[in-house]
């Protein structure tokens, strides 16, 4: 769930405000459908539900020309922008997050200031370099014993850990460099496809 609340939430704040389509179409054209939980009906259902809880605002629009219902467009409150903001930092601090909530907060990486975004990424990497070491603790085995096969479950948490690391301390590395325009800097979306109308986006010819 918080994968899908980060998704929607940050795709309503690109927009101001903006119908389901529209939320269901950028989140697509992004391919969290593939890498995340969120599908059609998840993301008109945390739309609902984060009206209800004042995160989002819901506004009555006229009905389409075809004569169907009036549209629902969404609009950030300020609670729904505090719960973004701590979604997003939580999804880039955490080394133990599910792949999907990191990859949305990766997404959404542009929104903070640069000097946060890298020390929410340095917390990340101290965190999983403790975690592989408390696996080295306790992968040792002792003179004349043999894990076999399960010791492929600790080989497989050391390869996480250090290619989670590996890819954390580049991407510090490349916004220490001053990759990317980030919060405060100019407009951190600009020039960037976020939906198969920008103008940046490629040609699907």
């Amino acid at each position: 769930m918080s994968a899908t609340r980060l998704l929607v939430l940050g795709a309503v704040r690109r927009h101001g405000r903006a119908h389901g389509y529209q939320v269901r179409a950028d989140l697509e054209y992004w391919g969290a459908h593939e890498w995340s939980s969120v599908k059609a009906g998840s993301i008109y259902h945390a739309l609902k539900q984060m009206a209800k809880q004042g995160m989002l605002v819901a506004h009555e629009v006229a009905p389409s020309t075809a004569g169907g219902p009036p549209r629902t467009e969404y609009e950030m409150t300020g609670d729904g922008d505090a719960e973004y903001f701590r979604l997003l930092r939580e999804a880039l601090r955490g080394y133990d997050e599910k792949i999907d909530f990191l990859t949305a907060g990766v997404g959404f990486l542009v929104d903070l200031p640069r000097t946060e975004a890298i020390a929410l990424l340095k917390e990340r990497l101290e965190a999983m370099e403790e975690w592989r070491a408390q696996v080295l603790r306790h992968y040792s085995p002792q003179e004349g014993e043999d894990f076999g096969h399960i010791g492929e479950i600790m080989r497989l948490w050391l390869h996480t850990a250090e290619a989670g690391a590996e890819w954390t301390r580049a991407l510090i590395g490349r916004l220490e460099s001053g990759a990317y325009v980030m919060a405060g800097e100019g407009d951190p979306w600009a020039g960037v496809a976020t939906s198969p109308e920008d103008p940046a986006a490629p040609d699907p010819r």
